[in-house]
């Protein structure tokens, strides 16, 4: 079946969604909320046995714990994106941190929650992941086109989730570069795509960029 063919049947049923956290109480909460999020929903406790399901039944977003028992999360998700690179991946850390959140930037995934995050804020990261896998995300006609980004205050403090620290890193970099996207791409190490799809997220929400 061809890759358009795929995504037209994915328009047609609810994505999938794999829950890979070794926390049992978390796994399990987890579990039961998302199909009334309206997704359907597998899980596994271990890296292998994720990958295991990828080779069955290729999820369409991945809820991915970082700290599994047999492998780190960011080597399953290096290798799950290399041989199955339309899948979505939304992360979940105890470790909630600047290096964590410069990390999930190059990785390129679609939210990184630390926990405890609410149902809310996970359902909020599901539907992002939704829309992405569904490519209703799209550039700017001229992706070359530096625009101005309205100021951010030096003082101001990234504060909350991982998602928030990212946001200010990312604004931060722009204010540096006086708007100039390509420059502030390259400060932060992403390519200019990843920029503008961030961007484009931010404005969705209604931040001024």
């Amino acid at each position: 079946m061809s890759t358009d063919s795929n995504d037209r049947e994915s328009l047609n049923r609810r994505m999938r969604v794999l829950v890979v956290e070794d926390e049992p109480r978390l796994r399990h909460v987890l579990t039961r909320a998302i199909p009334d999020m309206g997704f359907d929903v597998a899980e596994s406790a271990r890296g292998d046995d994720a990958l295991r399901v990828f080779e069955i039944a290729t999820p369409d977003i991945v809820v991915l714990d970082l700290n599994l028992p047999d492998m780190d999360g960011i080597e399953l998700f290096e290798i799950a994106r290399k041989s199955w690179p339309s899948t979505e991946f939304i992360i979940l850390t105890g470790f909630g941190s600047l290096e964590a959140a410069k990390q999930a930037i190059r990785l390129d995934v679609v939210d990184f929650l630390t926990k405890p995050a609410s149902l809310g804020e996970l359902e909020f990261a599901l539907d992002r992941a939704r829309r992405r896998r569904m490519g209703t995300m799209e550039l700017p006609p001229n992706m070359e086109r530096e625009t101005s980004v309205a100021e951010t205050p030096p003082e101001a403090e990234p504060a909350g989730t991982l998602a928030d620290i990212e946001r200010a890193k990312i604004m931060e970099a722009l204010r540096l570069n006086d708007g100039n996207r390509s420059a502030a791409a390259r400060q932060l190490g992403i390519s200019l795509r990843k920029l503008y799809y961030r961007i484009a997220e931010y404005q969705h929400q209604g931040y001024q960029i």
